[in-house]
């Protein structure tokens, strides 16, 4: 049986840990709420922008602009994976990673070649040695900004323009709440058009626009932008999981402290309760003997 000192230094080591992850879970807490506004800001404009630029690409030519050209046959693929740059968030990190593991591993007969790029250290510290991960960028998720999205959503424009890849996927967690994040892999480049049935009951659905500016002009504008969007969407929904796993888990990190301190101060007073009893003995036999 461990002593009262062991106890004693068991309780404190607890008590510090609680201290730590109660702080923890009360700054995510912080934290989560601006990324909570952040991200249903996010989710309204990118659902009427990814409207917009899918019936405009289902309207015109995939040769009106590069990045609606679609390659046949498909060789290259590439994966920009949004993760964390910090852990304690649970499975947060890991069950995007084994997602998108796993879909490259169904995935690696249809291409000759998959390689990745990582917004996040967490991303890149399990990919870098099992693929091929051509770039990290560092500081992008934490506090996500439109600039750095902007800039790795031309870099990888530039890069499927130039042919290095004939596909780019996004994979990063989609927020639901502070309880529930899942992972997602979606097309990124080349830009789809959107399926739209007409209703029976209106007008025949027409596809003719009039573009105004010209539409080369007004495409070339518009699809880097979407891209760009894209990717920071993917990164608001990433920071707003990140901090609701790390509040869950720093929650659950704090009362199971609580729970041992409660076991081992309980272990603590039975172990006292037993050397007090054993000196009594030992003094009442003493008594007894003399």
């Amino acid at each position: 049986m461990p002593s009262l000192r062991e106890y004693d230094v068991k309780i404190a080591s607890l008590k510090n840990t609680r201290k730590m992850t109660k702080t923890m879970q009360m700054v995510s807490a912080s934290k989560l709420r601006r990324a909570q506004d952040a991200q249903r800001k996010a989710v309204a404009y990118a659902n009427h922008l990814h409207d917009l630029i899918h019936r405009l690409a289902g309207s015109v030519e995939s040769v009106a602009h590069p990045l609606l050209t679609r390659r046949d046959p498909v060789r290259k693929a590439h994966i920009l994976l949004v993760t964390s740059d910090r852990g304690l968030c649970a499975g947060f990190n890991n069950n995007l990673i084994k997602h998108v593991a796993q879909w490259i591993s169904e995935h690696n007969s249809d291409y000759e070649s998959i390689s990745m790029s990582c917004c996040g250290r967490r991303g890149n510290m399990y990919f870098r040695t099992k693929e091929d991960v051509r770039k990290e960028y560092p500081d992008t998720t934490a506090k996500p900004e439109f600039l750095k999205a902007e800039e790795i959503g031309e870099e990888l424009g530039e890069q499927f323009v130039n042919g290095e890849f004939d596909e780019v996927y996004l994979a990063y967690n989609v927020f639901k709440s502070a309880l529930s994040q899942f992972p997602r892999i979606e097309k990124l480049l080349p830009i789809a058009p959107v399926e739209v049935k007409a209703d029976e009951s209106k007008e025949p659905f027409t596809r003719n626009y009039i573009f105004e500016p010209a539409e080369s002009e007004l495409l070339a504008l518009l699809l880097p932008r979407s891209v760009s969007y894209t990717i920071f969407h993917a990164m608001v929904e990433n920071s707003a999981g990140e901090h609701g796993a790390r509040m869950t888990a720093m929650d659950n990190a704090t009362n199971n402290a609580d729970s041992l301190i409660e076991t081992n101060t309980l272990l603590r007073n039975r172990a006292r309760q037993a050397a007090i009893t054993t000196e009594l003995t030992e003094i009442v036999a003493g008594a007894e003997a003399l």
